[in-house]
């Protein structure tokens, strides 16, 4: 069994956060994107695919005994594998009938999630994959599930849980998105006017006042995500700045004299 911790390289009692910076680490050092190994970066997702899951990293922290021996189509699977997708088969026969179901995990990019849309993905089961099309609800959150019926192996209900990666540049708060821009300090003395991308690469115009203070939090109304009801989310800005190098003697020297008074 893999260990995932190792994977991360994070210890057993590791918090959350720090299994999330572990893995945005190591998933853009090996993003096939950026030149890296696509199978290293596909075992990234799965470990923190479980262990950010309090119930998966239960199970990987204590794990089931495994039926190996059961064998379909060359490939092994655990019995609540089996059951999960088979799950009629086995029902006692004086139980009622349930409906067959396939569940699967997709990890998709916060863009992904906001915009939605078609998408075609690879269902592996026991006969082997296949290739369905499906609709990414626009504004679903990480973990949430969606049922699609009879696209699954055999026609079965295929159930989906989303899963979304971690972002570098933004955090979501329920349907608002928050992001840093840092600026010189000059621009947040004088004031000025910035030009900014959301999330789906539209550009937008931001006037910062002058005196805006580093921490600041500029909101745009309506560019967050919209959920499925049509509620959207405000763009939120947090403001920083940074202290310019190499100021001539005299100006240090002015500001060393201002601070005196």
């Amino acid at each position: 069994m893999t260990d995932y911790y190792q994977t991360l390289g994070v210890d057993r009692n590791a918090a959350p956060d720090a299994i999330k910076k572990a893995y945005r680490r190591l998933a853009s050092q090996h993003h096939p994107d950026k030149g890296g190994d696509k199978a290293k970066f596909q075992e990234i997702q799965s470990a923190y695919d479980t262990l950010s899951d309090p119930q998966k990293r239960a199970l990987h922290d204590n794990p089931r005994p495994q039926f190996n021996n059961i064998n379909m189509g060359g490939q092994g699977f655990d019995f609540q594998t089996i059951f999960d997708v088979f799950g009629a088969r086995f029902q006692h026969p004086g139980q009622q009938r349930m409906q067959q179901q396939a569940r699967m995990s997709l990890w998709i990019m916060l863009k992904d999630a906001a915009q939605g849309g078609r998408r075609n993905i690879t269902v592996g089961h026991a006969q082997g994959t296949q290739v369905v099309d499906i609709e990414i609800p626009a504004g679903i959150s990480d973990g949430d599930s969606v049922q699609y019926p009879g696209i699954g192996p055999a026609g079965m209900t295929l159930i989906i849980t989303f899963r979304i990666h971690p972002d570098e540049q933004w955090t979501r708060q329920g349907l608002d998105l928050v992001t840093e821009q840092v600026l010189d300090i000059w621009h947040l003395i004088s004031g000025t006017q910035l030009e900014v991308r959301d999330l789906l690469d539209h550009t937008l115009s931001v006037t910062i006042a002058a005196g805006t203070q580093p921490g600041t939090m500029v909101r745009l109304r309506g560019r967050g995500i919209k959920d499925r009801s049509g509620q959207t989310g405000d763009m939120l800005l947090r403001i920083q700045t940074r202290t310019p190098k190499d100021l001539p003697e005299d100006l240090v020297q002015q500001l060393h004299d201002h601070g005196k008074k």
